[in-house]
């Protein structure tokens, strides 16, 4: 039995990301990881069909089903106590962008942060760290804290955006439609 960890979904939102070849070292520099857990990560998402070992490319459409379907359900993001932090979900960008500013926003816990608002535990443990340095990768974690926590209306404006990013995937890679 495969049993993805929150990291595996992370792992592939970088890969998304790339546009020049990348390695399994670079990879984990840049997600705060060790090589190691990026290469099981890879190895447990090629058994769950998500990514491709051979194209070494993400399966764009069984991933997109997941996020929108499965993550919701098997990575929650519950709500914590009111803490200093890193605003994420629909107090990010580029949901900020569609709804007014909350007196408690979503944030991750980060001493550092600059916004006060309820707890929300981050996909992964070193995600605040990779985020601050890969602005395009906040948002996708955003998006998808969005898809984990939030109700229907803040829900649909995520998918809608993340379908977006996925569609760019897509032209990108033109991959053939056995591995979408």
């Amino acid at each position: 039995m495969i049993t993805l960890k929150p990291q595996d979904v992370a792992i592939l939102l970088k890969i998304l990301l790339k546009r020049e070849p990348w390695t399994i070292a670079a990879l984990a520099a840049e997600l705060r990881m060790s090589a190691s857990e990026v290469h099981a990560g890879l190895q447990r998402s090629t058994e769950a069909r998500l990514y491709s070992s051979d194209s070494r490319k993400v399966r764009i459409d069984s991933f997109e089903e997941f996020v929108f379907h499965g993550l919701p359900f098997v990575f929650i993001a519950t709500k914590g106590p009111i803490t200093r932090g890193m605003p994420t979900s629909f107090a990010a960008r580029p949901l900020s962008e569609h709804f007014d500013e909350s007196e408690f926003p979503p944030v991750w816990p980060d001493p550092l942060g600059n916004k006060r608002g309820y707890e929300i535990s981050p996909l992964y443990k070193r995600a605040t760290e990779a985020a601050k340095a890969d602005p395009k990768f906040y948002e996708l974690l955003a998006l998808l804290d969005a898809i984990r926590e939030d109700g229907p209306r803040v829900r649909k404006v995520a998918r809608d955006e993340l379908r977006l990013r996925f569609d760019q995937y897509r032209k990108k890679i033109q991959l053939p439609q056995e591995l979408k």
